[in-house]
């Protein structure tokens, strides 16, 4: 039996966003609202899309703009929480917002074939020009989303629908293989193979029956049918920059853009790159939005301060959308939140600092700052060039948390800690105690005369803020594959022994470096479990004093400085729910002193609860598993596991979904399975086995 709750603030920040920070619930708004459960929106080729509705009641007579969100996450039973929170809240203050399940998933119909395909744009696209003849729609349409719908917003108004006039993008990113989940400089990212498990595990769950009616289950065979192959196989056979991931990508050409775009992310995000960037290249109207959080919206934001972000908003849609001045316009164009020292923690809850804004991106107010990489550590001045030789154990990364932190906020320990341990096995360099304060917006640059004795191997480096008692916070990162040093589309061995420039751009970041504290940059040739180890370990030789730090520097103080002030965070209520078992997540590290065998387990069970609106019980949960002896690389072996089940009477779901990834010197080997089971009987099983060349990895 379970437990109903008003929704504690645990379940409610674990079910809005997988986490988050909630504080004021409001319900009553300047409009009544309308909801519509579920409405079908036509596509050219016969295919229905399911969307569920929010409208302003007086909007058949009044007719109001609409605000699109278009992701794959199962609107009725997957994002239902979250929806009522920002969703209601909108229609409250005069606008119709929609929420659409993508063709072939969610209560949709069609097929889906992979993330952000051609067709997806298409269907929105009509979606767009349907949602806006409709006599509660003034035309005028928006489109928001975090992550999937951050992505496709932005390549959408690439697309340029007349109807389309603004896009709030979250968590989302320009450039699909730079700075995705699947590749960072080069390098294969595992958090790539955590998301495609889960998204073939997603995407095979089926459509509700109270929607889609008696041919629900011949829909949901066709689905789990269609699988051929499985997402993470399709990805993995394009190792380079290529058409693949050019497609998607609006750094294609920025010019393409034309409505307003708002870019939101922050600094624990894997996409937090992307903002700077598109204020830097985008000639439309565009702001950004940079804050501590993880991968959240910002009214859920943790680490904290979150802000009322849903206020915010309605400033932007006011102007975009009813042309009203609000006065967002004649804001500076980029606010961050400066971020300070503070012990790190894999459950962060908040970090201390202040929010900055800057006019115009890039910042003619932000100058660079060479720190050389001395033998004796981080320096002004370049001393003697010293050869330095280095080679990183398998192990070593373990500090660094999850490229993307989704789980934060229900528990989950996806941060980086204490750098220490993993400082100790790279090669590190210090810069004395800082006499005075020091301000880092922006992205560093760590140019780097090195040679490798391998064709193949990558380099990592890490900026920490070490404080004086010598506690390091990892600040920013990056990464690069060296057989992609001469372009992410093309594959350049190394020539073994032989010096070599480079240059990795670091991370993004807004950072206040304290007087007395430290700078660290400590550089690797491992980073596991977040990067797929090289074939072969590898020895650095690095040319210390002709390598170097760029780092952009900003005044301590400027006279003309306001910061910004965001209202209190509020949204509309939640959908009423029980819990049934509470959520709860974990991340153990073990290490066999007599294999050298290391063994990270990361469990994410987001629980049991019931939906009341809908009566169905919901349980959902995550394994991954990584295992790597010290000095074999061949050995890593990866293995994601996500199970789903669905519960009504008269209707039982249960999905299973396990990825495996392992490697030998010449290839990847991914293995997937599937087992759907219909009343605890099992309806649709099949495994892939594949084999793919390794290129450049």
């Amino acid at each position: 039996m379970g437990v109903e709750l008003t929704l504690s603030y645990k379940r409610l920040c674990h079910l809005t966003t997988l986490g988050g920070h909630v504080s004021e619930i409001i319900d009553k708004f300047p409009h009544r609202v309308e909801e519509w459960e579920h409405i079908w929106i036509p596509m050219p080729d016969g295919v229905r899309l399911s969307a569920r509705v929010w409208l302003p009641e007086a909007s058949s007579s009044a007719p109001v703009p609409a605000i699109l969100e278009y992701i794959p996450y199962r609107k009725r039973d997957g994002t239902r929480v979250r929806d009522d929170c920002r969703h209601r809240y909108w229609a409250g203050h005069g606008y119709a917002a929609i929420r659409l399940d993508i063709r072939g998933t969610g209560d949709s119909e069609g097929l889906i074939t992979d993330e952000y395909a051609l067709v997806e744009q298409d269907d929105c696209i009509a979606a767009i020009a349907w949602i806006a003849q409709q006599n509660w729609c003034s035309g005028r349409v928006g489109m928001t989303g975090i992550s999937w719908g951050g992505f496709n917003a932005l390549q959408v108004a690439a697309r340029r629908p007349p109807e389309l006039k603004a896009i709030i993008t979250h968590c989302s990113t320009d450039d699909r293989y730079a700075d995705d989940v699947h590749w960072m400089g080069g390098c294969l990212l595992t958090d790539g193979f955590f998301w495609g498990s889960g998204f073939f595990h997603s995407m095979s769950l089926p459509p509700d029956p109270e929607i889609a009616g008696v041919n629900w289950r011949d829909a949901w065979l066709e689905r789990l049918e269609h699988w051929q192959p499985p997402a993470p196989k399709i990805w993995m056979q394009h190792q380079r920059r290529d058409e693949y991931w050019q497609h998607g990508s609006v750094c294609e050409s920025y010019a393409d853009i034309e409505c307003a775009v708002y870019a939101v992310g922050g600094w624990e995000d894997g996409y937090s790159n992307a903002v700077a960037r598109m204020l830097a290249h985008l000639s439309c109207p565009v702001k950004g939005l940079v804050g501590p959080w993880g991968h959240k919206y910002p009214e859920q934001g943790i680490p904290e301060p979150a802000i009322g972000f849903l206020q915010h908003s309605l400033r932007w849609w006011d102007h975009w959308l009813k042309g009203i001045n609000t006065g967002i316009m004649d804001e500076p164009a980029y606010t961050m939140f400066l971020q300070e020292h503070v012990a790190p923690d894999a459950c962060l809850d908040a970090v201390p600092g202040k929010w900055i804004t800057e006019p115009s991106w890039p910042s003619p107010r932000i100058k660079t700052r060479q720190l050389f990489l001395n033998a004796s550590g981080l320096g002004y001045e370049a001393e003697d060039e010293t050869l330095l030789s280095h080679e990183s154990p398998q192990t070593l990364g373990v500090a660094g948390g999850s490229w993307c932190p989704y789980g934060l906020g229900g528990g989950s320990p996806d941060l980086a800690v204490d750098q220490r341990e993993d400082d100790g096995r790279s090669l590190v360099f210090d810069s004395s105690p800082l006499t005075d304060a020091l301000v880092v917006v922006g992205a560093p640059e760590v140019h780097l005369r090195l040679a490798v004795d391998q064709a193949n191997a990558f380099v990592v480096v890490r900026l920490t803020d070490v404080s004086p008692d010598g506690v390091s916070r990892r600040v920013s990162y990056g990464m690069l594959n060296l057989s992609r040093r001469s372009g992410f589309d093309a594959t350049v061995p190394m020539v073994p022994r032989e010096s070599t420039d480079v240059i990795i751009r670091l991370n993004d970041l807004a950072h206040r470096f304290a007087a007395g504290h430290k700078l660290r940059l400590a550089v690797s040739t491992t980073y596991w479990p977040m990067v797929w180890p090289s074939g072969s370990p590898a020895s650095l030789t690095l040319t210390a004093a002709a390598s170097r730090l760029a780092l952009p520097v900003r005044p301590l103080d400027l006279d003309d400085e306001v910061e910004p002030v965001f209202d209190p965070v509020e949204m509309a209520p939640p959908a009423k729910t029980t819990t049934m078992t509470p959520p709860d997540a974990s991340r153990t590290i073990d290490r066999d002193l007599k294999t050298g065998r290391w063994t990270e387990k990361l469990v994410e069970d987001h629980g049991r609860y019931h939906i009341h609106d809908i009566d169905l019980d919901v349980t959902h949960s995550v394994h991954c598993t990584f295992d790597i002896v010290e000095n074999d690389p061949l050995s890593a072996d990866a293995r994601w596991v996500w199970r789903s089940k669905l519960d009504r009477d008269g209707w039982h779901i249960d999905i299973e979904a396990t990825t495996r990834l392992r490697a030998d010197a010449s290839d990847f080997i991914v293995d997937t399975d599937i087992d759907a089971k219909e009343d605890g009987i099992s309806i649709f099983s099949k495994a892939w086995r594949d084999r793919i060349p390794r290129d450049g990895l």
